[in-house]
């Protein structure tokens, strides 16, 4: 099979494309013809060195897909050669196949084509798990989101919007603003105009935020917790401002918060198996009745990763970007 990988750490054109051996299920593994993937910002911090696959994951990239079962190994039962699905995956989804975890498939949801699934489990897993399974956000509370214009963004907004909170969100673009807006967003904030902590508490007349989801990290901490409301739990999933920022733990105490900081694609298979089923029960009737949605920005053949990976680095796109083999 044709695959992506970054032997070396670099740029765009550090990506290479290999022949590999055709996977082989084992126990409770399933084979999957890929139909389509995604890019996400894990799989720029792999291409840099920054963020190696875990033990005994594939150094293929490729957070998700969707694709057709083409094998299944012994002791799988729900699924079968020829069914259409979608998939969270450790590493491997930038192949012509991949081999996956049975508890890790989803079904395509209704009223979604095959390559558009490929773009929803990494986003779908993400905001659930996240904002719902470990922070708890209700009905009526506010949710911060960090930025609005990316597909965990675009897609937390719709969620939390769908299931009766507020939603305030960051973005660096009228463009994107004005998508937010369209996609449930009450309060949308220019970034780098605006005072995200000012908007929140003029949203919220001084409440703050009960839940807050980030993907920047040490950069905004400090006006994070500055920004949540009492009892408030702040969320962590990425990086991109920084590894190490300073805490005030007088505000956080005062406030009774808390911060979490969670990577999905390290955890035990049996806990992302909980993920997805959750998510086909919660999620998935929303996506198949249009409610939610994952916004695709651009779809492009895998030969042209490179230049998906140059799209998402340059942060103008709006959604995911997918990659059919």
């Amino acid at each position: 099979m044709r695959a992506i990988i970054a032997p070396e750490p670099g740029g765009p054109d550090a990506l290479v494309s290999t022949d590999l051996p055709d996977p082989q299920p084992g126990p409770g593994e399933v084979v999957l013809d890929v139909a389509a993937t995604a890019v996400n910002r894990a799989d720029l911090m792999q291409r840099q060195g920054f963020y190696p696959p875990p033990p005994g994951a594939s150094d293929v990239l490729g957070l998700e897909c969707s694709g057709t079962v083409a094998a299944v190994g012994e002791g799988v039962e729900r699924w079968s050669v020829g069914d259409q699905v979608c998939a969270l995956l450790a590493g491997g989804g930038y192949a012509d196949k991949v081999l996956v975890p049975q508890g890790q498939l989803m079904p395509v949801p209704d009223a979604v084509d095959l390559v558009t699934a490929g773009a929803l489990p990494e986003v779908a897993c993400t905001v659930w798990s996240n904002v719902f399974m470990i922070a708890g956000l209700r009905p009526d509370e506010t949710l911060l989101v960090h930025g609005g214009g990316g597909g965990i963004g675009t897609f937390a907004i719709q969620l939390a919007h769908a299931l009766g909170a507020r939603v305030v969100t960051t973005a660096g673009s009228e463009e994107k603003l004005e998508v937010c807006r369209s996609l449930g967003a009450d309060v949308a904030v220019n970034y780098k105009e605006q005072d995200f902590v000012a908007e929140v508490e003029k949203a919220t007349d001084g409440a703050g935020a009960d839940v807050i989801l980030d993907n920047i990290g040490a950069k905004y901490l400090p006006r994070n917790v500055e920004a949540l409301a009492t009892e408030g739990r702040l969320v962590v999933i990425g990086m991109q401002g920084g590894a190490t920022g300073e805490l005030d733990l007088g505000t956080l105490m005062r406030k009774r918060g808390a911060v979490i900081s969670t990577t999905l694609r390290a955890r035990p298979a049996e806990e992302k198996a909980a993920i997805c089923a959750a998510v086909v029960e919660h999620v998935w009737p929303l996506v198949a009745d249009g409610t939610v949605r994952s916004l695709v920005h651009a779809t492009l053949p895998l030969a042209e990763v490179a230049e998906a990976h140059r799209v998402m680095e340059a942060s103008d796109h709006i959604g995911k970007i997918v990659l059919t083999p």
